[in-house]
């Protein structure tokens, strides 16, 4: 007599929630005889000029704020911006740079905004000072309006003033 075949097993994602990790659009259990060996893993393009990231095809994570394997929409603005904070679980905290401009002096001030943003696992090595295109999605917690859309590897220099 041999056990059945745990979920975790069938399933390669990554098991370490209490709630069962799948994503809710594949379908699990299917027949053994079909023959394909094909990963069950749904991965979508979402469009804009943006690749879809290697790691959201092989990777085997799953996130449902993801816009690439999740059920996220990515639509409205898309604003880059350097990575300043990496504290949080999956977020990261972006800081948007740029120049206001004072009439009576005729001169600039340098000025800024910070924004949360989802980063999903399949973009890693992710560091503070990288330069980060986020896209705005819907509302996917209190402050997080945005997630992560590219990566690019910039200076670790922290608080640099760098106009977008």
């Amino acid at each position: 007599f041999s056990p059945p075949a745990s979920p975790c097993k069938m399933s390669e994602a990554q098991q370490n929630e209490r709630a069962f990790q799948k994503q809710p659009t594949v379908f699990q259990n299917r027949k053994k005889g079909t023959g394909s060996k094909k990963k069950l893993r749904l991965v979508r393009n979402i469009g804009l000029g943006f690749k879809t990231p290697r790691e959201a095809f092989e990777g085997n994570y799953i996130d449902k704020k993801c816009p690439f394997t999740g059920n996220i929409r990515i639509r409205g603005r898309i604003l880059t911006g350097i990575v300043t904070k990496l504290k949080m679980q999956r977020t990261l905290v972006i800081r948007r740079d740029y120049l206001h401009y004072i009439t009576k002096y005729n001169r600039f001030e340098k000025r800024h905004k910070t924004l949360s943003a989802h980063l999903s696992p399949c973009f890693r090595d992710v560091k503070v000072g990288d330069i980060v295109t986020a896209g705005e999605c819907r509302p996917l917690s209190k402050t997080v309006r945005f997630n992560v859309i590219k990566v690019v590897k910039g200076q670790s220099n922290k608080k640099q003033f760098e106009k977008f």
